[in-house]
């Protein structure tokens, strides 16, 4: 105790009161520290304090049965795999075929990305993000946050001088994402099971997480349908009980990135329709809590997109150069046609649509909840030392800009 006391009094010694206040913080730095990464520690292990600082995000399945997304995927039909030309479906027939419903994407995960692109799904409304404009590129990103579910996310991205179906192939070619590294958190991809006939793939994806998290594993189901040169791309989580979990990387069940790619007017004022625009909706349960995410997105995301347009130029190069299509993109090239305008019914005519645009977000001062401040705080200063991904870019960067200071537009 004297030690301490005359360690006091040795800072209050000081002839000025900054000296004081850096005298101070010299003492105190070290507790901060080791109070953070306590913090951090304890999340990362999550016992019952943690998850009394924290909340639980881990829901159970019967939680999650009661979220907007598309209902679960069926196992895939092995029938499929026979070497056949793309299909030519009517609606009525993509509604009751039996092979239809058992493909791990089937029409029914279609009708609910339609819903989401006609903004008639039912969910909250939507709240404007951010607004960023390149010389090629513009963007734009809303939220929502619909009851026991993580974070829904929104964007539309309009690409100068690219073509629906190459943007569709970029997208699609996993290939690419490594070779490129425009997706620098892809470690590693595999095929499970396609369906040549109608262009359904399952593939399971590996993606690094920072050091504190394991990486995740991802078992994705996807196919795309198109209509004239508008693409609806749809890719969620599959349960697959045949693929044992592991501790190491640990199984993402609830995963949906799902993307409508149409041809829209460019902004070069002539009226030609040679820009692209992709509109993503995306949301998943990493096991990350999810406050801590949305916090770090508004400011971050951006730096991660920005990625996406130098790396979609290189494949404009690649295709130009007649460098041959990836086993991924040739695939791409599978789609179930449709005929939008069979699917203009007198319900979707009369249906209210419930998800209207609303304001930018107003960021919440982060003085409302100390204990997350450090919690984040710790999870910052680790992070950055040891992981350079594309989700510490987007979480961890974003997060240290919103604490650190007010957002810039």
């Amino acid at each position: 105790m004297s030690a301490l006391v005359d360690l006091l009094m040795s800072v209050f010694r000081q002839p000025t009161v900054g000296g004081v206040a850096l005298e101070l913080a010299s003492v105190a730095a070290p507790l901060w520290v080791a109070a953070l990464v306590g913090l951090l520690i304890g999340w990362a292990w999550r016992p019952r304090w943690a998850t009394a600082v924290v909340g639980d995000q881990d829901r159970a399945p019967a939680q999650l049965a009661a979220l907007p997304p598309p209902p679960p995927a069926r196992a895939a039909d092995d029938s499929c795999r026979k070497n056949e030309a793309a299909v030519v479906v009517p609606r009525t027939a993509m509604a009751t075929a039996p092979v239809e419903e058992q493909l791990a994407v089937n029409t029914g995960d279609f009708m609910h990305l339609r819903r989401l692109v006609e903004e008639k799904d039912g969910g909250p409304q939507w709240i404007h993000m951010m607004e960023k404009t390149l010389p090629s590129m513009r963007y734009q990103a809303w939220r929502r946050d619909p009851e026991g579910g993580p974070p829904q996310y929104r964007s539309s991205t309009i690409f100068e001088d690219a073509s629906p179906e190459v943007v569709r192939d970029f997208f699609w070619d996993d290939e690419f994402r490594i070779k490129n590294s425009w997706d620098d958190m892809l470690l590693q991809h595999e095929t499970m099971e396609e369906c040549t006939r109608t262009g359904t793939m399952v593939v399971r994806w590996v993606r690094k997480f920072p050091f504190f998290c394991s990486n995740r594993e991802y078992i994705i189901g996807r196919r795309i349908w198109a209509s004239g040169k508008t693409y609806y791309c749809v890719t969620m989580g599959v349960p697959r009980p045949s693929v044992p979990r592991c501790n190491k990387p640990r199984r993402v069940d609830l995963y949906y990135s799902s993307w409508c790619i149409r041809p829209v007017e460019s902004r070069n004022g002539d009226g030609s329709m040679t820009a692209c625009e992709v509109l993503l909706f995306h949301h998943e349960d990493m096991g990350i809590p999810w406050e801590i995410a949305k916090l770090g997105v508004r400011q971050g995301m951006w730096g991660c997109v920005k990625r996406i347009e130098p790396g979609l130029r290189a494949y404009q190069i690649a295709r130009t150069a007649d460098e041959p299509l990836s086993k991924y993109a040739a695939m791409a090239h599978v789609n179930t046609k449709f005929d939008l305008d069979e699917f203009i019914t007198e319900e979707d005519k009369t249906e209210a649509s419930s998800t209207n645009i609303v304001v930018d977000e107003k960021p919440k001062h982060w003085t409302g909840n100390i204990p997350k401040a450090l919690l984040i705080g710790g999870a910052v200063a680790l992070a950055c030392t040891f992981d350079h991904g594309l989700l510490t870019k987007a979480v961890i960067f974003g997060t240290a800009r919103r604490f650190a200071g007010p957002a810039r537009r």
